[in-house]
């Protein structure tokens, strides 16, 4: 048979029903889309804890308990190994301020380097001419971004307003005025980092900051907040995830659409080979009608969880569709091998047997 008329008896059989394309189009279309979209809803799911993990500052680690030098801790922002979101900053506690509105009410307030600015503002460009005051004060005292703010030491303008919610993370910030200060003006006595993602390294980096000789021997590391899991570590549970087997599910599914659709069909099939159709022709065909039912519901599948992943992702939707698609071309690979194996295993020599079987 010429390539043009098993080409439109393919098409001919889908049009008219004789393959069943619909209902198999619905087969992959349904295990390919339920199965990737579990897989998106998981990893939406793991990205989200990594999501509310980083805004909680979960992932950024203090050295307390020692004499930190501010300079080394401010440089730890360069040792993230081309890793993203690297800050660090040292902070020690300031003098009492008492604002002019509030002459018998002291507000306690703290110096930091500049790279403590941009960790808790999470801004590399972060301005620092000025006081930085958290969300509270600043609805309290009716201060934004530029104000003049009047103490019994002074008028300083602020530079920032920056939030630190309630969410289980250190509470000194909360209601306090923040001071940036040069990192090399004396000593301090914290050094935060925060880092993602995290690792063992940045311990071992936040005992360097540390004075030499200055009897910082009961020094030790904490989290910032400690209302989250010490031992968290987001590659493992992506890796471990329940949901990794779906593409292994999704092919043997494919594999039983692929079957089925083809033994349904072989009395059909060895009839044709009597009839002298080559057996070429014939896989030919049964590429041509599986490529078209089979491809358009994977087609279908991919272009829902790509809708899904855009819309419901809160950082990387690439990296949730990409994890997604793999079942539905899984399912899609199986049908097509399958197919094409069954056909290749139907003989003329069966057509009799497969007759008294109808």
């Amino acid at each position: 048979m010429r390539l043009g008329s098993v080409l439109s008896e393919a098409l001919r059989n889908i049009g008219s029903g004789v393959s069943r394309a619909f209902a198999m189009f619905l087969a992959v279309l349904l295990s390919g889309t339920l199965l990737g979209g579990y897989e998106a809803m998981t990893v939406i799911d793991l990205e989200s804890q990594a999501v509310q993990r980083i805004n909680a500052y979960a992932d950024v680690n203090a050295i307390v308990g020692g004499t930190v030098d501010g300079t080394a801790c401010d440089r730890l922002s360069d040792a993230g190994d081309g890793m993203t979101g690297t800050l660090a900053g040292a902070m020690r506690a300031g003098e009492q301020v008492v604002p002019l509105a509030t002459p018998g009410k002291d507000i306690s307030s703290y110096d930091v380097t500049p790279g403590m600015i941009r960790l808790i503002a999470g801004n590399a460009k972060a301005d620092v001419s000025g006081v930085w005051v958290p969300r509270d004060v600043a609805k309290d005292f009716g201060l934004a971004v530029g104000s003049a703010l009047r103490t019994r030491e002074g008028t300083t303008r602020v530079a920032g307003v920056f939030d630190w919610p309630n969410d289980g993370r250190d509470t000194r910030f909360a209601y306090a005025f923040i001071v940036p200060v040069s990192a090399s003006a004396s000593t301090f006595d914290e050094c935060w980092v925060k880092r993602w993602p995290a690792d063992g390294q940045m311990e071992n980096l936040l005992y360097a900051t540390l004075v030499a000789g200055s009897g910082s021997s009961n020094a030790g590391v904490t989290q910032v907040n400690k209302g989250f899991d010490a031992h968290y570590d987001a590659r493992a549970s992506y890796v471990n995830r329940s949901t990794r087997w779906m593409p292994w599910v999704g092919l043997a599914i494919g594999v039983l659409v692929g079957v089925f659709g083809v033994r349904r069909r072989r009395l059909e099939y060895a009839g044709a080979l009597h009839s002298g159709q080559s057996k070429g022709a014939q896989l030919l065909g049964i590429g041509v009608e599986t490529g078209v039912w089979a491809g358009l519901a994977t087609f279908a599948s991919c272009a829902l969880l790509l809708a899904y992943a855009v819309r419901m992702s809160r950082s990387d939707w690439v990296a949730v569709l990409a994890a997604a698609v793999r079942t539905p071309l899984a399912v899609f690979a199986g049908v097509m091998v399958a197919s094409l194996l069954v056909g290749l295993l139907i003989r003329e020599s069966q057509l009799f047997r497969f007759f008294k079987k109808r």
